[in-house]
């Protein structure tokens, strides 16, 4: 996509278009400074604010009488381009050395009710002593005016090149331009200039934009499960979504999440998953918008309730609507959180040099790869199901392990199946999760691990009730399942004395244990 917008369905009826191609043959160029100029300035600046305002309001009337979201942000991108193009017509005369690009999400071809409308203004680098400043400053002030959130920049192409070659954050804003006005000349002189081949070598690429991605859920706590979760920003979220956008886009050329499907990287049900987690963020982020009036992608306490009756939720006995939502909600991010983990180590694996794979046995059925476990084989679950206990106590006994890789994370979500009642009675796999508890390193992490895989709720079917499962009340911040592995945590922390200066006596009660496991 690297060029205007088609119409979706449901923009139908959301712009007078016969009026706005009026407009635009009438008059010529809009002078501010000239007699009438401030008169029809302002009779544009009403035309668009107005027009925005009744489109916004049918597309939040076909919203909440249940429109697929998908369709309603392309069709709210699609009004919203129509108006800049005029405004942009009206005010500022063409010329091949400027063009208007949509960059971000805006160029993508999503816009939620109250998301910036992020806009590149790129100038040739013959005209930056001679760039329409006065005409670019009207535009933008008239978008501001007209009731816009604009995010936009203003760059030469030399310029571009530069910050792109620094900062990875603006080399992936530019991979998602389109140009609106102006020559294609000077967009794909961009796409040159910034390609990320060029300015990124593949292995640089990711691990910067991993990285990003580590700072960023930092500052989450690491954890999608709080009180008021960032739908966006947060783990599990819609960044975490676009994150796996950009690396598929970058390595493998593909322009959709389908290209992973295409690619081998996804099975057909884990790309059904992730689209569909994206539709539901989508969902919630579309009503956020709307109920805030504000672009709020936090799903803050007072505005989950109205949220949950909105999508139909209903008060039961066990469990308010609002509960009901949220734990949908909070299993939706978990699969998210946990493809993102996968399709980020398979990344990581294909562009590594696999002749140079550190490879060694870990014993049993289980080998190290470049630090990550994986099973020896395929066969090595459906032969020996206790074997799905026994890998998450090697990860445990050894700090040294990474983790486990994409492929045999995998393997585990597709073998749950295994797990049924003769599996929870079988001795060896008991043992291995009373020998996991026994470990003097490494528990919480694999807990939390074994529930970022689904293997501890099927393992105990009563913790798969708490799953993604939330009290409405301030006082419990986290989830119920997270609330329950925090505790864990706590008591290893007694354990090895973190907190020895607050708790100085918990270090000897706790070595006084004859079987600390059973606290666990």
């Amino acid at each position: 996509m690297q060029g205007r917008l088609a119409a979706p369905p449901a923009s139908r009826g959301c712009l007078d278009l016969a009026q706005i191609e009026t407009i635009e043959l009438e008059g010529g160029l809009i002078r501010p400074d000239e007699t009438d100029g401030a008169e029809r300035l302002a009779a544009l600046r009403e035309f668009i604010r107005g027009s925005l305002e009744q489109a916004d309001a049918l597309l939040a009337e076909q919203f909440w009488d249940g429109r697929d979201v998908t369709e309603l942000v392309h069709a709210r991108a699609w009004v919203v381009e129509q108006l800049l193009l005029l405004a942009w017509k009206k005010l500022v005369p063409f010329t091949e050395r400027v063009g208007l690009l949509a960059v971000g999400g805006y160029g993508r071809g999503e816009l939620h009710p109250q998301s910036d409308v992020d806009l590149l203004i790129l100038l040739g680098d013959e005209v930056a002593e001679d760039r329409p400043s006065r005409e670019i400053e009207a535009f933008v002030q008239l978008l501001w005016d007209a009731g816009f959130y604009v995010g936009h920049s203003v760059r030469t192409l030399s310029e571009c090149a530069e910050d792109s070659a620094a900062d990875v954050v603006t080399t992936t804003t530019f991979m998602e331009s389109r140009l609106l006005a102006g020559s294609k000349a000077l967009l794909d002189a961009l796409l040159e200039a910034t390609a990320t081949d060029r300015m990124w070598p593949g292995k640089a690429f990711f691990e910067a934009k991993f990285e990003e991605q580590v700072q960023r859920h930092a500052r989450y706590h690491d954890t999608a499960y709080n009180l008021e979760p960032n739908i966006k920003e947060g783990p599990g979220g819609l960044r975490d979504i676009q994150m796996i956008s950009w690396v598929t886009r970058r390595h493998l050329g593909a322009r959709t999440l389908h290209g992973l499907v295409e690619h081998g990287f996804l099975s057909v049900s884990e790309h059904r998953d992730l689209v569909g987690g994206r539709r539901l963020l989508w969902r919630i982020r579309f009503a956020l918008h709307l109920l805030a009036g504000r672009a709020e992608d936090r799903l803050l306490f007072d505005f989950q309730r109205q949220i949950a009756e909105r999508f139909g939720f209903r008060d039961g006995e066990t469990s308010l609507a609002v509960e009901q939502f949220m734990q949908l909600y909070y299993r939706t991010v978990m699969r998210l959180e946990r493809l993102n983990e996968s399709m980020l180590q398979l990344f990581q694996e294909a562009l590594a040099d696999r002749e140079k794979d550190d490879i060694h046995d870990l014993g049993g059925e289980f080998r190290v790869r470049n630090g990550y476990v994986e099973v020896a084989s395929d066969a090595v679950f459906p032969r020996r199901p206790a074997a799905l206990m026994e890998l998450f106590v090697r990860l445990a006994q050894d700090e040294s392990l990474k983790g486990v890789t994409a492929a045999t994370i995998r393997s585990i979500r597709d073998h749950l199946y295994l797990v049924d009642e003769e599996f929870r009675a079988d001795p060896e796999v008991n043992g291995s999760f009373l020998e996991l508890l026994r470990q003097p390193e490494g528990v919480y992490t694999q807990l939390q691990r074994m529930n970022r895989y689904g293997l501890l709720a099927a393992y105990i079917p009563a913790f798969e009730n708490i799953v993604g499962r939330m009290q409405y009340d301030l006082f419990h911040v986290y989830t119920v399942d997270q609330h329950t592995l925090f505790v864990v945590r706590n008591l290893r922390r007694f354990a090895y004395g973190k907190y020895q200066e607050r708790f100085p006596h918990t270090r000897e009660v706790y070595k006084r244990i004859a079987k600390p496991e059973l606290l666990y």
